[in-house]
């Protein structure tokens, strides 16, 4: 199992929108390097929802329902692809960055060394920690 993090600012699709709907295609990644990183997930892999812009705290955890096809928002014939999310559990208390980048353990996590990619991965630790703040 692999390990993912997408941001998403909440005003265009939040957690709570992804609990409603049950499942959504994540679409509209537009960044060569993030949309290598979509091309790798494999359905189990779980997925922090970070909502960036305004709340800027990891929210939830998804997993990947379905594993990388071509981006029905994308141009035809372009190499976009999406992934289908489904929601798989609410956080019991939000990460924000500030607690992220107050953590030591956390110095080297992509989300503060690349802070404009919408996807990358986390390493194990990574996650265990952010789940470890979330409690």
């Amino acid at each position: 199992m692999n390990y993912w993090l997408v941001k998403s600012e909440p005003a265009a699709y939040s957690f709570s929108d992804l609990e409603r709907d049950g499942q959504t295609d994540w679409t509209g990644v537009r960044n060569h390097q993030a949309r290598n990183f979509l091309s790798q997930m494999q359905p189990g892999d779980l997925v922090l929802v970070y909502h960036s812009v305004t709340d800027k705290e990891v929210v939830g955890i998804a997993e990947v329902a379905r594993a990388a096809y071509p981006d029905r928002t994308a141009e035809p014939n372009t190499p976009w692809v999406a992934v289908d999310l489904r929601p798989h559990q609410r956080l019991p208390r939000t990460v924000s960055l500030a607690a992220i980048k107050a953590d030591e353990r956390l110095r080297q996590i992509s989300l503060l060394r690349q802070s404009r990619l919408s996807v990358m991965p986390l390493q194990p630790a990574e996650f265990d920690v952010l789940l470890e703040l979330a409690h």
